[in-house]
């Protein structure tokens, strides 16, 4: 449960942080101590989440944000500094939906937009944030992957691809930042019960019922699941731990292979 200790002091930008994974980030580290820019392509969902913080007595603002823009990603990290002073923690939880298709059906614009957002993205927000960060002493960045960047899925190329190449950006970039006392983590969650979801398996209890045939634990997990394994990453309670992933997947990849192509197909 939170204790609002583990992240006292502390400035954190959040990218993607309209989204309910990203959102349920942002509400945590408030939770937790921090202050919060909350940046999304939807500036109504940015000002949704930081209301609910401000609401709950924590300090969060609303910031559009497109990481696919160099500009609004350099207007992130300023922003955040004249607000609050210092950026101390980044967060990538911009994520966008691709069609299905295999290299011939898939479209390029398609293949462009989710390189754009779900990698290059990432690294135009570390460009533009990683130096008030280092400029504040040192801090942490945890980028959200996906289990799915570990194995592959029918159809799935652009994702796959995209949280794959993700996980191997993160540990240069712990490996580039190290020395200024900046940590770099991925999280990889599995199947998470979200909106998103619902658009493949119709209700969160068919999401639960096929997808958690997957998973060790036999069930989906929660967007506070994954906050948690964020909060802990930032905190200095992994102080010690950087250029690595954590799966927050409830044993799906040690499932992985067959039984999981299985499930996909299932569901389409």
């Amino acid at each position: 449960m939170p204790n609002g200790e583990l992240m006292a002091g502390r400035v954190a930008v959040i990218a993607g942080g309209g989204g309910e994974i990203g959102g349920a980030i942002a509400r945590r580290y408030s939770a937790e101590g921090a202050s919060v820019v909350v940046c999304d392509i939807s500036q109504e969902k940015a000002d949704l989440v930081a209301g609910e913080i401000v609401a709950a007595g924590g300090k969060a603002v609303g910031l559009k944000v497109d990481v696919s823009s160099e500009e609004d990603c350099g207007n992130a990290g300023r922003f955040a500094v004249q607000t609050f002073g210092k950026i101390t923690d980044l967060v990538n939880a911009s994520a966008t939906l691709s069609p299905d298709g295999n290299v011939e059906t898939l479209s390029v614009a398609a293949w462009r937009n989710a390189l754009d957002v779900n990698f290059t993205g990432v690294f135009l927000m570390c460009k533009y944030v990683l130096g008030h960060i280092r400029a504040a002493g040192g801090g942490s960045v945890v980028n959200i992957a996906s289990s799915h960047g570990h194995f592959g899925l029918p159809g799935r190329s652009a994702y796959c691809s995209t949280k794959a190449a993700l996980m191997h950006f993160t540990r240069v970039l712990a490996i580039d930042y190290g020395p200024h006392n900046i940590r770099a983590n991925t999280i990889s969650p599995g199947p998470i019960d979200t909106a998103r979801s619902l658009r493949r398996f119709g209700t969160r209890e068919n999401s639960n019922k096929v997808r958690g045939r997957g998973q060790v634990l036999g069930r989906t997990g929660t967007v506070e699941e994954v906050a948690a394994a964020a909060v802990f990453l930032a905190s200095n309670e992994a102080s010690f731990i950087t250029g690595t992933d954590l799966l927050v997947d409830g044993g799906q990849t040690a499932f992985k292979g067959t039984a999981l192509a299985d499930i996909h197909q299932s569901a389409t």
